[in-house]
């Protein structure tokens, strides 16, 4: 790569020392500024530099301020913002201004030079464009996604880069980790957001009404269909349609969501005029699609289609220097609602951060609102905090397996479900994977339940050999809670 002109703009010296020292070994000029006054003269009136790399809060303007002036003078000028407010919002505003590339401080120097690399080696007209939309603050309390942890920098920037688009989504994540927080910022701060966002959970739907909440239905379509009713693709036009626990879907409504993805339109059931869909489509799963592909119970084309960006949303255990900033926030909502203000002391959030949250975010969230509303003290310490602890330890957390299905009624249902994907005759295969598949889980989780999470016991309970249990445990995914009394 032949050598550039590289443009620093940060108002901490040690931060444009390792860069100008780094990038120059590389063999570029360097030319490095602690003000935007220096850049803007550098780059729009001098018409120097091929990059630029400048921060956010500088002396003398808001770096971000400053991108869409320097591209309206210099359109093909690549600039990378580096930031220490590290918000979704920052990720956000950066691509919409026309960023190349946004990186949270602190930076890892190593991706920074490779970000520079694919920057000065792009084409020019690659270069992203300033995006139109509306601007939201930094206030903390009201971003749509809270935490500045590397995961969570991750997300937002591919969040970021996709808010200029319609490419369809599909948010993995354990329960409780905020897939639909994600959905809806994707939707509030994307080229959509004057539209509707209509979300739809798989799971809380009766499987033999998907199809008519998802399409819609004509008057006498079925037994009781005694008008015409709008399906949520119908009430989501123009804007975008949330598909919560995609992994629960029926077979037969997989299929005509695939006819959706493919052609762009629906008939309503019993209808026969094909609709135009002008919808975005967002997905979200807590289960392992591909273990479903393999056991018959989702189409793999389906999934390809939905599979166009995944997001993955990591479990609160994952990132729990995320717990102060969350805490916080809580706390504040708690107040907005009319409960006394709180704090939690420092022992207090050393005690959040070190339990292993089988709840993710929603259980830290009823949590810190029962802290506000049963204690008097303003400062909460830590033995509170231990104690609300162990009183949700010793509840079990509510499965979201069917567990309340018998087994007769499940061996029906499946059995429907295959008939109706396979018109052309008995499939050769796959059922009993199915149900084996939908009873297994459960009854595990009810065994580990049980006997309060040791491992030993339920494998006792079960009549199998403990490492079987073991084996079994990380293949269906099952949260184990040790340690119980």
């Amino acid at each position: 790569m032949p050598a550039s002109t590289i443009l620093i703009a940060d108002d901490d010296r040690s931060i444009r020392t390792v860069l100008s020292q780094a990038l120059t070994r590389l063999g570029h000029d360097v030319r490095s500024t602690g003000n935007a006054a220096t850049l803007w003269r550098w780059a729009a009136e001098d018409g120097v530099g091929d990059l630029i790399i400048t921060d956010v809060i500088m002396p003398d303007e808001n770096g971000l301020d400053l991108i869409p002036r320097l591209k309206r003078v210099r359109p093909e000028l690549r600039i990378v913002v580096m930031s220490a407010q590290n918000t979704l919002m920052t990720a956000v505003r950066a691509t919409e201004r026309g960023a190349f590339e946004y990186l949270p401080k602190p930076f890892d120097l190593t991706e920074l030079v490779a970000v520079v690399q694919r920057a000065l080696s792009a084409p020019s007209n690659t270069s992203v464009q300033p995006a139109t939309g509306g601007e939201a603050g930094e206030d903390d309390e009201r971003l749509p996604l809270i935490g500045r942890s590397s995961a969570m920098q991750d997300i937002y920037r591919v969040m970021a880069r996709l808010m200029g688009t319609d490419l369809t989504v599909m948010i993995n994540g354990e329960s409780g980790t905020g897939k639909e927080l994600v959905a809806r910022a994707l939707h509030d701060y994307g080229k959509r957001r004057s539209g509707p966002f209509v979300a739809i959970n798989m799971a809380a739907i009766p499987r033999e009404l998907i199809e008519s909440e998802l399409f819609g239905h004509e008057k006498g379509a079925f037994t009781g269909a005694t008008t015409r009713s709008t399906g949520r693709f119908e009430q989501a036009q123009g804007g975008s349609l949330f598909l919560d626990e995609i992994g629960d879907m029926p077979m037969e409504a997989q299929t005509r969501l695939l006819r959706v993805l493919q052609e762009g339109e629906y008939t309503t059931v019993g209808g026969r005029i094909p609709i135009r869909a002008d919808v975005r489509i967002i997905a979200a799963t807590h289960r392992d699609l591909r273990q479903l592909i393999r056991q018959g119970l989702f189409r793999e084309d389906l999934f390809y289609r939905l599979n166009v960006v995944p997001i993955r949303i990591p479990p609160l255990r994952q990132r729990t220097e995320d717990i102060p900033a969350l805490v916080r926030h809580f706390l504040t909502e708690a107040t907005r609602e009319g409960l006394p203000r709180k704090n939690l002391d420092q022992p207090a959030l050393e005690r959040l951060k070190a339990y292993h949250w089988p709840g993710n975010v929603r259980e830290l969230e009823n949590l810190v609102r029962r802290l506000a509303a049963l204690y008097a003290q303003e400062v909460i310490g830590v033995d509170v905090v231990e104690t609300e602890l162990a009183d949700s330890a010793a509840t079990p957390a509510p499965s979201t397996e069917p567990q309340s299905e018998g087994l007769g009624a499940a061996v029906e249902r499946n059995l429907k479900d295959y008939f109706a994907a396979h018109k052309d005759g008995l499939p050769a295969s796959g059922l009993y994977d199915r149900v084996l598949h939908e009873v297994e889980r459960p009854l595990i989780r009810l065994s580990l339940s049980a006997t309060k999470g040791n491992q030993i016991k339920a494998a006792q309970l079960l009549g199998l050999n403990r490492n079987t249990l073991r084996k079994k445990i990380r293949e269906l995914d099952i949260q184990v809670i040790r340690g119980l009394r």
